[in-house]
């Protein structure tokens, strides 16, 4: 039953919402996994796993420690955490499961002395983009957004009616506007749930929520 199980999920390959590690060398780099997963939609690490599906097994009963390392001392704020031990064929796995947060953002060592935000997008982790890290603060808030559709809101939601996607360049251009400005325009409705952001080959763009308007 437990070699099933991890098979199962052996088998679906990495994604996003499933990542693996032959082992923990380096506690800042896994901290990266650590905030994408709590900022997108939650995840498991398998560690003892490479990056094949071939089963290793952990090598030192470091490993747990250097999880706590990742996710409580360079993850800010920490990221909370369950680890499962598995027994596979004589090999210890390591299963750690990150539910998505309520809190985020949550950052994680960059470059430097930098700190950043990630998201998970299919397999890969990457640096979320500072729109999308305006409207998680401004979704902590408990003062209600309020939105005025003004000349630039209309203009924006007209081209998204026969448009697939926006960029925040193309806004900007579009609507003549400046980039703070653009941007707390695209702020705003996405914490309102006007528009959503998607990715497309890793670039954020910006589409109407179909599910939110009318």
């Amino acid at each position: 039953m437990v070699n099933k199980y991890i098979q199962q999920l052996i088998d679906q390959g990495e994604h996003e919402q499933l990542d693996f590690k032959f082992e923990i060398s380096d506690a800042k780099k896994i901290a990266r996994t650590c905030s994408a997963f709590a900022n997108t939609k939650g995840g498991k690490l398998l560690i003892g796993v490479k990056d094949n599906g071939t089963i290793a097994g952990i090598r030192t009963e470091e490993e747990e420690y250097m999880i706590e390392s990742a996710a409580h001392i360079f993850c800010r704020p920490r990221v909370e955490y369950r680890v499962t031990s598995w027994q596979v064929d004589g090999k210890q796995i390591l299963e750690i499961t990150i539910e998505e947060s309520v809190t985020k953002p949550h950052l994680a060592p960059w470059k430097a002395d930098q700190w950043r935000a990630f998201i998970r997008i299919k397999d890969e982790n990457f640096v979320a983009n500072s729109i999308q890290v305006a409207v998680w603060k401004k979704l902590h808030t408990e003062t209600p957004t309020l939105v005025k559709y003004k000349k630039q809101e209309e203009l924006l939601l007209q081209y998204l009616r026969s448009h697939d996607n926006i960029s925040l360049n193309q806004f900007c251009k579009m609507g003549k506007l400046k980039y703070p400005i653009a941007k707390k325009i695209m702020v705003n409705l996405i914490t309102i749930g006007v528009l959503k952001i998607e990715y497309l080959d890793n670039i954020a763009v910006y589409q109407l929520d179909n599910e939110n308007v009318i």
